[in-house]
């Protein structure tokens, strides 16, 4: 038993198992989020965020979960909703900084690695703590792409994921289903039918977003009549 455990929950610094508590307590801030999906196809990346809308006046158009950082790269959220809306503004002015200085579009992975390095800087500093978000961030350059950001910094490529509080069931039904080879509109159907599953069934076109980049075309998100086609 160590002394003084609680000393380690007050600041970002390793406990002496190897542990960082305000990490850990990020990440779970992020499983208590609304679920976001992202997943890769052959010439497309499809991005479903479900709006957790629990306030009965409140006005669905007004929340967002879906973003477009650049015109070929989009970003969905978990997590805490100021966390995420200020992460993926860094994610927008690291692709236009970049847009403006060289003329050309930024890589996908090398905005995620900016976006890692600096969520890293959270937890590393005194009187900071760390980003309850985790981020999706994906795209077409070379090719598509889609990569998770979590609390920690660290991030991964996937050829599909899921974050929030739905992550365990979106991820054991797109180890079975999902398919490299799916067209987007199976993909979006498949990204539907998951959100409905950790949802019971309990869905409206007002409380889920869609957006997808494709090639030869720029980020594209589906509107209310669009998405109530899939419901």
């Amino acid at each position: 038993m160590y002394p003084n455990v609680q000393a380690y929950d007050r600041g970002v610094m390793f406990n002496p198992d190897g542990r960082l508590f305000q990490v850990e307590y990020a990440k779970e801030a992020v499983r208590k989020g609304a679920t976001s999906i992202g997943m890769v196809g052959k010439d497309f990346v499809l991005f479903i965020a479900h709006k957790n809308i629990t306030e009965d006046l409140a006005v669905p158009s007004t929340i967002q979960k879906i973003f477009r950082v650049d015109q070929h790269i989009g970003a969905t959220y978990s997590g805490m909703m100021s966390d995420g809306l200020h992460v993926i503004d860094v994610a927008r002015s690291i692709a236009q900084n970049h847009r403006l200085i060289y003329n050309d579009v930024k890589s996908i992975s090398a905005v995620a690695r900016e976006i890692s390095g600096y969520m890293m800087q959270a937890t590393q500093y005194g009187g900071m703590r760390p980003y309850a978000v985790s981020i999706l961030l994906g795209g077409i350059d070379s090719s598509p792409r889609l990569f998770e950001i979590e609390p920690g910094a660290s991030y991964l490529g996937y050829k599909a994921d899921a974050i929030g509080m739905g992550k365990k069931v979106a991820s054991d039904i797109l180890t079975k289903e999902y398919k490299e080879t799916l067209n987007l509109e199976e993909a979006i159907g498949l990204g539907v039918k998951i959100i409905k599953k950790i949802n019971e069934g309990k869905l409206s076109d007002e409380n889920i977003d869609i957006s997808y980049i494709s090639e030869g075309s720029e980020y594209t998100s589906l509107s209310v009549e669009e998405i109530s086609k899939y419901l």
